[in-house]
């Protein structure tokens, strides 16, 4: 990744538009940390912002930031901290606005600080701040003083991560739906990291106060208990709070703290504490490529900083780091990325990257023409103004006239001002000064207009001096209509002489009209050639895309020869499908190109179809290559690339022959889709009668099946109250409730569920019969009859898990599969039930709360297993003191070998894993349709 296009990510994550940051631009900003192993390119884009006059800017700048510092390289911290003085100053900046988002900015900023100091002071915690019970004990380095300090430290660190979460809650009007709104998300949208940071914070708090209290009295912890306890219920509240908003429901599931807050002064309390963990319910992910990719990120961003990147970028920070998730219920499902999805994304990559250029380009060019544009407006209003100008200094020439008129038929009053003609001579001499100054500025009024042809930026000035000059003119007019009231004999040679000036000026101004028309031609001039300079850039573009155009099919056709291409992983009928729309593509194309040639001036027509047309072509060669491929197949897939570029050739050189070349395109695509018809293997035919049937049986099959197993683990129960005692009837009772909660969650979503489908049934099939709707719809019955086969499967094999656990002859580590399976079994039924149901429906939201509750439950059953299992292995643990040097040495190398012969066996159990979960995923895609578009 280039800085260039981490930059154009960075300006598009940071803007002044309200609306919440896009993950995709965010996404790229993490990437490019670990691109360039640090943070300077972002530090630099970010000092050319306006951070200290926006405070959206401001705001978002923080929202980025912040992920950077949770999920980006650990060098950003370190490039970071040099920063930290102008980040307090804007914290202090903005501090003292109390509205808007003045004050948000300020504790945001304040928070980054906190965050960045910690960090420094415990280099240990990562930036996302994941860490296990084993590197928590490490960062204290088993040092109660150390402990206490780290304790205080993530009091201080939670108490700003509150104040965040309280102000913006505050700044908000709960009266109103204010999550669905674009101002609304820009606010709340930074609080999905304070989610995630919290969780963290108040779990490893919890873990450290019970450490605290086993090693100091309880009166030295007493203030620390006190500042838990006020920031649990804190954050109880916030927790709750933004469960009920629309906008996390979309995103997130935000764990509940429980009622009360842990006992420190028990220390056996420790084994209630569940950690929160916040989880993204995967129904709620749409089927959009763009947005599942975001979705999906709001998870992987939460574990990047554990991954060590020295293999495949996007499966380390966004794949492999599901696996250490216990309820990531998309990898348990088997659902792992292979050559195709690499393949995808790679080409996802490249269209959002040709997208960035294209829109660069665009902008450039609609930047020239606004730009030119511009400027021939600022001429046109400097040539009306210089318009106004001539106009008006000849209507002042006018009157002057006149009024020297009026003189000449009033000088025969002259004789009445024989006795003030000292000082009419005086005054007179005054007039001939003022006269000579009007008769300078004048001059350099023609001096300047002669400069205008060189120097158009001074019009400005030119027409403050004419208006000067104009000022002064009428004043001289009014003082000679006083004076030529008493003046004799030599005020009248005078007046000749002002009459003589008047025609000189008249002489200038005639010369400033020539000036002005030369003027306007050359600003008609400068229009023309503008015009030319934006036709030709429309041609450049056009140009510069019908190039591109070419090298994405020439890069498809060099691919088709690739062997890692020829896979055979897409279904026959997504190919025809592909080849359809390519044929589309190709029909929009040849009118789009018609369109621009009878108007070649208008090219926002033309270049979406032909971006698409090259995009399309490229798809149905390349999926062409994936399809159980034959030599007639790869022949057609090359011919339409040939001949696509033959078509593209023909345009840039403006031949006649470019319909003919269309036509020859869209006989290839369709000679694809024939040769894919032939190689379409036979489908299972299900009759109407049988599928409907088929539904409702499993349906039926799946309701018993969890009946049963609740049935069953009630009766284990009761037996073993009966038959054990001591811990076995501890153990067995903490397992076999938690068990019988998750099945009373299963029967109560399989009751929704059935609800919800019985809804969609009567909604959905108008005149048709309920088993015509369920043939019509059969990829959508398939995957609902798969996710309830799935289910009951699941609950089945718990039960019979459970009954070895509680015999003694089980593993705990089957009861954790169990309910990982049972999780993503639930989501696969909500995902299929959800599919054809209204946004708003009431059983729909029944159905999604049933199915956080067995996603609860799933996780106490893990917790429960987790808690036994480790109160296994403290009383098993073995007793060395009465041994021998010799035997400590021995059991210490069989010990070795042991580790070794395990490590083998889990290498080989994790490829073993590996190959499983690829062919269900090859199984599953075939059964259910995932390769076919049209579904």
């Amino acid at each position: 990744m280039d800085a260039g296009k981490m930059t154009v990510s960075i300006n598009k994550a940071i803007n002044t538009q309200e609306a919440a940051v896009k993950e995709k631009h965010a996404r790229t900003c993490i990437l490019g940390t670990h691109h360039e192993k640090g943070a300077q390119t972002f530090w630099t884009a970010v000092n050319r912002l306006p951070l200290s006059s926006n405070a959206v800017l401001c705001w978002k700048f923080c929202h980025v930031f912040h992920k950077l510092l949770r999920d980006g390289h650990p060098s950003v911290l370190r490039d970071s901290l040099r920063y930290k003085s102008e980040l307090i100053d804007m914290s202090r900046m903005w501090g003292h606005l109390s509205e808007g988002y003045g004050q948000l900015c300020s504790i945001y900023l304040k928070l980054l600080i906190i965050k960045m100091e910690f960090h420094t002071k415990n280099p240990r915690f990562p930036g996302n701040l994941q860490m296990t019970d084993r590197q928590l004990d490490e960062a204290g380095e088993n040092d109660v003083n150390n402990f206490f300090q780290l304790t205080v430290e993530i009091f201080d660190y939670m108490e700003w991560e509150l104040n965040l979460f309280h102000t913006v809650f505050k700044s908000l009007d709960m009266s109103r739906s204010v999550s669905v709104t674009a101002a609304g998300q820009c606010r709340l949208s930074p609080l999905i990291q304070v989610i995630l940071d919290c969780s963290h914070l108040y779990d490893y708090t919890v873990k450290l106060l019970f450490k605290l209290h086993s090693c100091l009295p309880t009166d030295t912890l007493q203030g620390h208990r006190d500042r838990f306890v006020e920031q649990f219920q804190k954050l109880k509240d916030l927790f709750y709070r933004s469960s009920n908003l629309q906008y996390f429901k979309r995103l997130l599931q935000i764990p509940q703290l429980p009622e009360n807050p842990p006992n420190f002064l028990r220390a056996s309390a420790l084994s209630e504490h569940i950690s929160p963990v916040v989880l993204i319910p995967s129904e709620n992910s749409p089927p959009d490529s763009e947005t599942l990719i975001e979705t999906e990120d709001l998870v992987g961003m939460d574990t990047l900083s554990h991954q060590s990147l020295s293999e495949n970028t996007f499966d380390d920070i966004f794949g492999s780091s599901f696996s250490n998730d216990p309820f990531n219920f998309s990898n348990q499902n088997g659902m792992r990325r292979d050559d195709k999805d690499h393949l995808i994304e790679q080409l996802y990559k490249e269209i959002a990257m040709l997208r960035d250029e294209f829109g660069n380009f665009k902008s450039e060019s609609h930047r020239l023409v606004t730009n030119l544009k511009g400027r021939i407006q600022e001429l046109e209003a400097e040539l009306a103004e210089q318009k106004h100008l001539r106009e008006q200094a000849v209507d002042e020439n006018e009157f002057l006239r006149t009024e020297l008129e009026d003189l000449k038929r009033r000088r025969e009053d002259t004789e009445k001002a024989q006795r003030s003609l000292t000082e009419i001579e005086r005054k007179s001499v005054a007039n001939e000064q003022r006269y000579t100054k009007l008769k300078e500025k004048y001059a350099e009024l023609v001096h300047s207009h002669a400069d205008l042809l060189r120097k158009n930026a001074e019009v400005t000035k030119q027409v403050s001096v004419a208006r000067e000059a104009l000022v002064d003119t009428e004043r001289s007019k009014k003082e000679l209509e006083d004076s030529y009231q008493r003046v004799n004999e030599h005020t009248q040679r005078k007046a000749h002489e002002q009459i003589k000036e008047m025609d000189q000026l008249q002489g200038a101004l005639e010369s400033n009209k020539q000036e002005i028309h030369l003027l306007k031609a050359s600003i008609e001039a400068s229009k023309q050639e503008g015009q030319i300079r934006i036709m030709e850039l429309k041609e450049s573009v056009i140009d510069r895309v019908l190039q591109e155009a070419e090298f994405i099919i020439q890069e498809s056709l060099r691919q088709l020869d690739e062997p890692h291409y020829s896979s055979g992983m897409i279904s026959t009928d997504f190919l025809i499908t592909r080849a359809l729309a390519a044929v589309q593509s190709t029909e929009k194309m040849e009118e789009a190109w018609k369109a621009h040639m009878a108007n070649p001036s208008d090219i926002t027509l033309l270049l979406p179809p032909l971006v698409q047309f090259a995009h399309r072509i490229s798809e149905v060669i390349l999926q062409g290559a994936l399809t159980p491929t034959s030599d007639r197949l790869n022949d057609g897939c090359r011919t339409c690339g040939t001949e696509a570029l033959s078509y593209l050739s023909s345009l840039q050189k403006n031949e006649t022959e470019g319909s003919v070349h269309c036509s020859r395109v869209t006989a290839a695509l369709k000679n694809i889709s024939e040769i894919a018809q032939e190689l379409r293997p036979p489908t299972l035919d299900i009759r109407e009668e049988e599928l409907g049937d088929l539904v409702e049986k499993e349906m039926a099959a799946t309701a018993a099946a969890v009946e049963t197993a609740a049935t069953r683990i009630e009766e284990m129960l009761n037996k073993s109250r009966t038959d054990d005692t001591g811990v076995k009837l501890q153990v067995n009772e903490r397992i076999l409730g938690s068990c019988t909660d998750l099945m009373q969650g299963i029967q109560a979503l399989i009751l929704a569920s059935k609800d919800l489908q019985k809804e969609i049934v009567e909604s959905g099939r108008g005149a048709a019969s309920q088993k015509e709707f369920y043939a019509r719809n059969s990829r959508w019955t398939e995957g609902l009859i798969s996710a309830s086969k799935a289910v009951g499967w699941g609950a089945t094999v718990m039960v019979d898990a459970a009954d070895l656990v509680v015999q003694g002859q089980g593993k705990f580590e089957d009861l954790i599969v169990c309910s990982h399976e049972i999780a993503a079994s639930t989501a696969q039924l909500v995902a299929a039930s959800k599919v054809k149901a209204e946004k708003d429906n009431a059983n729909l939201s029944r159905l999604q709360q049933a199915s956080k509750v067995v996603n609860q439950n799933a996780a106490g059953v893990v917790a429960s297993t987790k808690c036994v299992m480790s109160q296994i292995e403290e009383k098993d643990t073995m007793d060395f003191s009465s041994m021998t040097l010799t035997q400590i040495k021995r059991k210490e190398m069989d010990s070795q070998v042991r580790v070794l012969e395990l490590e083998n066996e889990l290498q080989k159990e994790r490829e073993k894993l590996g190959e499983l979960r690829k062919k269900h995923y090859d199984l599953a895609g075939v059964s259910e349709g995932w390769g076919d578009a049209a579904e």
